[in-house]
């Protein structure tokens, strides 16, 4: 149903995908510098017991714009869906993310999970994010949150007290932090990202 990965810029992710009844699916979206995207998924869990795991990252720099509107519809009982990203954004670079987990009356047993965690590396560079719940059904499970700020210059520190170089310790901080998502892409990928770190 859904490719491993999408590469946003090069790969069309759709813009309506429904989960019937026992249906999961599974995905990264990744953008990568030199992107100027504006993007609108829904995803419907219309059937019971439907399953979603839903991650991203996203590294930005120089004039990128990115914007990702993500909409998870539960609309029938016993659904999960699971949405982590992650992203750096440097120079002037422009993200914005606004997810929203929607609950409809009568989806009861509901897991929902909605997470969007930024670096900043820099002034310019900007993140406005927007998770957000709509629930109609009193017995869910459901929580989102949000994060956005710059590496921590203790911990740089304290690596660089223990013989690590700036550039270096930087980033394997910025590793560290993109690492819950980039262990779901193949290792070709990974390399690549990493390269741009």
């Amino acid at each position: 149903m859904l490719k491993p990965y999408y590469i946003l810029g090069r790969d069309e992710f759709p813009r309506e995908l429904s989960l019937g009844k026992g249906e999961s699916a599974s995905t990264v979206l990744v953008a990568l510098p030199g992107v100027k995207l504006d993007m609108e998924t829904t995803i419907l869990l219309s059937g019971e017991g439907a399953s979603l795991e839903l991650s991203g990252l996203y590294v930005t720099g120089g004039e990128d714009r990115l914007s990702m509107d993500i909409c998870v519809r539960h609309l029938s009982g016993g659904c999960r869906s699971r949405q982590l990203f992650k992203g750096v954004a440097s120079d002037n670079s422009k993200v914005s993310f606004g997810g929203l987990v929607y609950v409809a009356h009568g989806a009861q047993k509901t897991s929902a999970l909605q997470e969007n965690h930024n670096i900043l590396l820099g002034n310019g560079a900007d993140v406005r994010t927007r998770p957000q719940l709509e629930i109609y059904a009193d017995d869910v499970e459901c929580s989102h949150g949000a994060t956005t700020g710059f590496l921590r210059s203790d911990e740089l520190f304290y690596m660089q007290s223990r013989g690590i170089p700036y550039e270096e310790a930087r980033r394997l901080q910025l590793l560290s932090f993109l690492a819950p998502v980039m262990e779901k892409l193949p290792e070709e990928l990974q390399r690549k990202i990493e390269s741009l770190l």
